[in-house]
């Protein structure tokens, strides 16, 4: 029997936060899914973890692996070479999704058809508890290209045939860790189109470290994909000095960066 949802991550030194993680999907009330993962040359005990799941539950789990560290771009493609779902979800390995995720998105793409993929708000926590949460557009439109990406990357369900037809994540080096931004670009040119439920159904892990591995070449990528996405979108050049947001942001020292992204995110009761 197909499977109705392909969960897809991939996986990188990720052993303090694994098996919590796991377990967060393990504790879906969906439970129509596949979870494939591919480890990206992780050098703790991770592909170790991975490796007892896969045991332990070997219809659920299928684990892939790299040699070298390629990249989440590469990674997830390598995923969806074996995905077998009507959906595809992301998620990541060091994120937890609430037990009701996927239930309701695989619901609301059930009963609206014109939808290719949906995503939620989702909240963000670190070793203090949560302490903020997204605000995302609930109906993206192009015009919400131009300040950044109006999709949370791992909260993510699309239709198996979106992929097929943008041939998936995009493996060229401006894309590094801005590949989600690059894809919604070419989905939304290929006249798909995407909705974000307002409800929180992820939990992101962000502290420094999370800072620390958005250097500024990975900035200066997000500003490439800016631009050749207005062109792709034909958004107007009155909007081309957002292209250099990305960048401005990437020269902020952390603390004014943490101070401007918690006041700007921070929610009562978080």
């Amino acid at each position: 029997m197909m499977c109705k949802v392909s969960i897809i991550s991939g996986a990188y030194n990720v052993e303090k936060t694994l098996e919590k993680s796991i377990n967060s999907i393990l504790d879906q009330s969906y439970k129509n899914w596949e979870f494939i993962i591919c480890d990206d040359g992780s050098n703790d005990k991770t592909l170790e973890i991975l490796n007892t799941y896969k045991k332990k539950y070997p219809d659920k789990f299928l684990i892939l692996k790299n040699e070298r560290n390629l990249g989440l771009n590469k990674s997830l493609n390598k995923c969806l070479n074996y995905v077998t779902g009507t959906y595809i979800a992301r998620h990541d390995l060091d994120d937890y999704s609430k037990s009701d995720r996927l239930e309701k998105q695989v619901n609301y793409l059930e009963m609206n058809p014109e939808i290719s993929l949906v995503g939620t708000n989702m909240e963000y926590m670190d070793e203090e508890g949560v302490w903020g949460r997204s605000q995302v557009v609930m109906s993206p439109t192009k015009k919400n290209f131009i300040k950044g990406t109006p999709f949370c990357h791992a909260t993510i369900m699309l239709r198996n045939t979106v992929f097929e037809k943008v041939n998936g994540y995009s493996e060229k080096a401006y894309a590094l860790r801005v590949e989600d931004y690059e894809l919604w670009f070419r989905v939304y040119s290929k006249g798909f189109r995407g909705i974000n439920l307002e409800e929180v159904l992820y939990t992101m892990y962000d502290n420094r470290e999370a800072f620390n591995r958005r250097k500024f070449k990975y900035r200066l990528n997000e500003s490439i994909v800016k631009y050749k996405g207005f062109r792709l979108l034909e958004i107007s050049p009155i909007y081309y000095i957002q292209i250099l947001r990305p960048l401005l942001i990437g020269a902020l020292p952390y603390f004014i960066y943490k101070i401007l992204r918690r006041k700007k995110l921070k929610v009562e009761n978080a």
